[in-house]
């Protein structure tokens, strides 16, 4: 705690109060957050996990089995929560800063990293229903085995942690709102193109985008669980991969909210 240095007429004032801890904040932020979205983002949850649905009904007619079909199965699935954590969160923070939101969390003694990660989280929670849905629903309609979807476990935070930061960053290093949308729409169109094709049967330019997506190694865990014997290895390393790149996307949007809190 820090000390407190005298006034003018000698007296002692009152300590200062130390400083807040993240966790705490996190915490915080994180029911406050849910508490405000879960009236609004309810009926866009239901919009995202019916888009995913449509999309698997309509590829059941065009892929063979096989790898495809896992992969389409997966690739919806993890589109849920490029929706909401990717695209909506793109658009919260671009209103959040236009409409002069951010003063209020900067006056907040709370550190920075608790603003975005309890807000990431706050909208990542949201998709846990949906892709469960859209898992189970798609892998009875594709006949593949459940077996492995406990990994949906790890898929989602994981996943939702880096499209979560990507979003955030969006919508604070974008000038005008109406720019943080569009970016937020373009990244889930990208996850909905790329993410439900196998990465082999691309063009190298396009799997070279399709690897720098950061739901993509999500995808590709999930994929793995639909089959019959799972390679638990590669899916962990898959996995690793979507943690790392997690943590640098969260790292970059705890960056962008500082830079534009002073601002």
């Amino acid at each position: 705690m820090a000390a407190a240095l005298p006034d003018a007429s000698g007296a002692q004032p009152a300590p200062l109060a130390p400083r807040a801890r993240l966790w705490p904040s996190l915490g915080a932020v994180y029911r406050a957050q849910l508490s405000r979205a879960r009236v609004a983002r309810i009926p866009l949850l239901f919009v995202a996990t019916f888009q995913s649905l449509g999309i698997m009904v309509l590829m059941r007619g065009v892929v063979d089995g096989g790898a495809e079909s896992r992969a389409v199965v997966a690739g919806s699935s993890v589109l849920v929560v490029a929706f909401v954590a990717l695209n909506l969160l793109a658009q919260y923070f671009g209103q959040l800063r236009a409409g002069g939101g951010l003063d209020h969390y900067a006056t907040l003694p709370v550190p920075a990293a608790a603003v975005v990660l309890g807000a990431a989280a706050a909208y990542a929670s949201f998709t846990v229903p949906g892709v469960l849905v859209t898992a189970v629903a798609g892998g009875l309609l594709y006949q593949l085995p459940l077996g492995g979807l406990w990994l949906l476990a790890a898929v989602i935070p994981l996943a939702g942690a880096a499209l979560a930061g990507l979003g955030a960053a969006l919508g604070l290093l974008a000038p005008r709102p109406e720019l943080a949308t569009l970016c937020g729409q373009l990244g889930m169109s990208a996850a909905l193109l790329l993410g439900v094709l196998p990465g082999g049967q691309l063009p190298a330019p396009v799997a070279l985008v399709r690897d720098l997506l950061p739901s993509t190694y999500g995808v590709e865990a999930l994929t793995r669980a639909f089959e019959a014997h799972p390679d638990w290895g590669h899916a962990g390393l898959d996995l690793g991969v979507c943690a790392c790149v997690g943590a640098v996307s969260l790292a970059l949007a705890t960056w962008a909210y500082r830079r534009a809190a002073v601002r």
